[in-house]
């Protein structure tokens, strides 16, 4: 089976060379389009394998993903997992509120209380938002078995002690990011990608 890079690159997922603004604000040189991914079931169902076939041997009840992204990652993980152990594991996800954390709605929380939970997602750079789900899932009564990304872009900063639980990931691209102000490919005034990423709305409020 190809690993989680090579699936990304076979479907044009990761871009490079270009002035790309995150997530978080920050800009670097690097996207990894996840949004790629999803539409392609089959691609999607072949990453999920890999977040199952890595936690097979590990006691997991319930799969927790963060909206949007990790809600697809979460019901193909759960599927796989149930089949690989023969016995049912439960797909939910945690939804973001009117001050940014991610937590639990729909009755959900009641899936998680007192179960064995691993938690998917695909990208992280910061670790923010999995570690809002680490502290929702740890609210809820349930126990983090172990946090897996599909990509980590920043392998140094964003590991277990950061996030509060035990971390691992598919794969490792690293993407450098910078704070608008310190950025160098601004300072060398290279054109902000508006398709890609979230350069737009950066350009739009900046004016």
């Amino acid at each position: 089976m190809r690993n989680v890079v090579k699936i990304l690159k076979d479907i044009q997922a990761i871009e490079t060379g270009d002035h790309f603004v995150y997530t978080s604000g920050k800009h670097g040189s690097v996207y990894v389009r996840k949004d790629m991914l999803y539409p392609n079931t089959k691609m999607t169902s072949q990453v999920c394998k890999l977040f199952a076939k890595k936690f097979k041997n590990k006691d997991i009840d319930v799969i927790v993903g963060p909206s949007v992204g990790g809600i697809i990652l979460s019901q193909w993980t759960a599927y796989h997992l149930s089949k690989l152990k023969n016995k049912d594991v439960l797909g939910v996800f945690t939804e973001k509120d009117e001050e940014g954390d991610q937590i639990f709605k729909r009755g959900y929380d009641k899936l998680v209380k007192n179960k064995k939970v691993l938690i998917v997602e695909d990208l992280t750079a910061t670790g923010g938002s999995v570690a809002k789900v680490v502290k929702s899932v740890k609210k809820a009564g349930g126990k983090v078995i172990a946090v897996c990304v599909m990509i980590n872009r920043n392998p140094e900063k964003v590991i277990s002690k950061s996030i509060g639980a035990p971390l691992s990931q598919l794969g490792i691209f690293k993407a450098e990011a910078f704070p608008a102000n310190k950025c160098p490919l601004c300072k060398k005034n290279v054109p902000i990608n508006t398709i890609v990423g979230h350069g737009k709305k950066f350009l739009q409020k900046k004016q």
